[in-house]
């Protein structure tokens, strides 16, 4: 859900701030907004009805068909993996296809939020007198675009990223519960209607140690984004 977020979210962010005042510009900040303001476990359903009942196009819930392992030796209980593993690419497939809706629910308000700030960061660095400079001197688009507006609009995009880190673990328990997918958030949310302590405990330490972390590489990464930060 975090890459699916990065990815496009960036991406879409780049190409609004290149195309300022177009229809794309507009549409897609105007998507960015829904997706922020949609609830996830809503969506979630949303996807369901459409695309799992009403198109038939993927399924609704679950982590595999359970035809597909019955019998099946699971090697890390991570059947994308253990299909490869075991030389079993329709498992590897199937399991994907389960992953599509409740990882694209997951990552839509994440998604929006990086959008939003790229487009806001990179209209900022667009507008410096040394990125004109290059427009002047006749550099390619992608050029500009690229290696010297990007690069320095990178820094609020970084936190922003480490930032929704924070929502997707937290989200991850509606999500898996609309999608009965047996996971982490499951499992806390199972600990707390049995009101089984130090599974609670265990998973909100858990989850405040993965945020900890990827915020302390966050701020590592500074460095590498800003040579300024090193002296």
């Amino acid at each position: 859900a975090l890459l699916i977020a990065v990815i496009v979210g960036v991406g879409a962010g780049i190409l609004a701030a290149t195309r300022r005042g177009s229809v794309f510009d507009a549409g897609t900040m105007a998507v960015a907004l829904l997706g922020v303001s949609m609830p996830i476990f809503w969506l979630g359903l949303l996807f369901q009805y459409f695309f799992g009942v009403w198109l038939g196009w993927l399924p609704i819930s679950q982590r595999v068909d359970a035809d597909l392992v019955r019998g099946f030796p699971a090697i890390t209980g991570l059947y994308t993996i253990d299909g490869l593993l075991r030389g079993r690419l329709d498992i590897t497939l199937n399991a994907l296809k389960h992953l599509i809706l409740p990882s694209v629910a997951l990552a839509t308000v994440p998604l929006a939020i990086i959008a939003r700030m790229t487009r806001s960061a990179m209209l900022e660095v667009l507008s410096q007198d040394y990125v004109r400079t290059a427009w002047a001197k006749g550099l390619r688009d992608r050029t500009v675009v690229i290696r010297h507006a990007f690069k320095n609009a990178l820094l609020p995009v970084v936190t922003v990223v480490g930032l929704q880190l924070g929502g997707l673990l937290s989200g991850a328990v509606l999500t898996e519960t609309v999608f009965s997918w047996p996971g982490i958030g499951t499992w806390i949310l199972r600990g707390i209607q049995g009101r089984d302590y130090p599974v609670v405990q265990g998973g909100v330490m858990f989850v405040a140690l993965v945020f900890v972390l990827v915020n302390l590489l966050v701020d590592l990464s500074y460095a590498l984004l800003d040579p300024r930060i090193r002296y």
